[in-house]
Parts: structure tokens; sequence; C-alpha cells
């Protein structure tokens, strides 16, 4: 990253055109966890990785969101938020190498983050082999939006799965559910993924 704070570069043009393989980990949400394993380019910017976040996770990208590379912080520029701009910042300044991390945000008053880890760092002709940007496996079912954060989730599965909750009724018909067995919070559906994935770019 520039020192006087410009715009800044990649490192080089190799690295621009890898192809880079994520990890985006919902983090404090377990039984069962959320992730999903993705490539993207390494010449994307960082306000290019947002809406593959959201595709690929589930989100329907209603609130906003930041990233965090424990240096500096990244989103879209606003007045009230302190924040780089991420359309001025590739993967490839804020990730170097396999093990690097990102934090990502999502919905600041349910506090989703994530956790964005470089596992591999592939050359370009993988971008060939593959429509990128892919998700490549998963597991577990995106919360529902406005669900009050990982701990407002966790009482929701606990909610449903207890036929004896006086709340269950309701939190179904918030759900737009007649029934609990169609509340699956272990669903992943790797084809859904990658066609919301593909309207996304």
């Amino acid at each position: 990253m520039p020192s006087d704070g410009s715009t800044a570069g990649f490192r080089t043009n190799a690295e621009k055109d890898a192809v880079y393989q994520l990890k985006i980990t919902l983090r404090n949400v377990s039984k069962p966890p959320v992730w999903r394993r993705v490539l993207v380019h390494a010449g994307a910017s960082l306000g290019e990785l947002h809406p593959v976040i959201v595709a690929a996770m589930g989100w329907d990208d209603s609130h906003l969101h930041m990233f965090s590379d424990g240096r500096a912080q990244y989103g879209t520029p606003d007045e009230d938020l302190d924040c780089a701009d991420e359309q001025e910042f590739g993967l490839a300044d804020v990730l170097f190498e396999a093990g690097d991390q990102l934090r990502y945000t999502y919905d600041f008053g349910d506090g989703w983050d994530h956790d964005i880890k470089l596992e591999k760092v592939l050359p370009p002709e993988a971008g060939l082999q593959v429509a990128v940007p892919v998700c490549l496996a998963g597991k577990g079912a995106c919360p529902p939006e406005d669900c009050g954060g990982p701990w407002g989730y966790a009482d929701l599965k606990e909610t449903i799965a207890d036929p004896s909750n006086e709340e269950r009724e309701g939190i179904l018909q918030w759900l737009g559910l007649e029934d609990p067995s169609d509340f699956d919070p272990a669903a992943f559906d790797l084809a859904s993924v990658n066609a919301r994935l593909q309207r996304s770019v």
C-alpha cells in the first residue's frame, strides 16, 4: 500500500492475473457452521468482491458492509464511516500469500462478521478452466436477514426446534414458513449458489 495514501496498485501484473481460492466463514455460527469456498480473480477490487460474498453466502445486500485487514478499513465512501474506498483496492493489495486473512462485516446492526482466508494462489490459467467467480464448496444455509446476528440466530434455531415454545409459530410466520420442517439450517445447494454468483457479475 502506498505510504502517501494514494490509490494502491498491484505489486506485479502476475499477481493481478492470478486466481485466489478463498474460504469465507461466518463467525460465531455453528451447528452447522456456515462457510463457502470460492475462486476469484486477484485483480478484482474489494468492491467487486462484495457482491461475490453476498451471492455466495446468500445475503440480500440490503445492509451496509465493510472490510478490514487489521491495518485499514475499506467500504463504500460515506461521511459517517471512516474507511477507504473499496473500489480502489484490489484483493492482491491486502491478501498476499496463502494464510493471509481479511475481515468482512455485513449489517452493522446484526454484526455478521466473516473471516476471509486466502487458501491458495493459483496461476492465471486456473481462471480459464471455470467461470470465475465460482463457488467450489460450502456448508450451511445463510441465516435469515435481521434475525439478531449470531446469537439471535442461535435462539431462532432453538425456538423452531422446540414444539413447546410459544414463540415458534410467530417465528415461522415471520420466516414465511408453514411447517418447521421447511427450515433447514444445514441446507446448501452448490448449483443455486453458482447461479446467484453468475447473476452478480
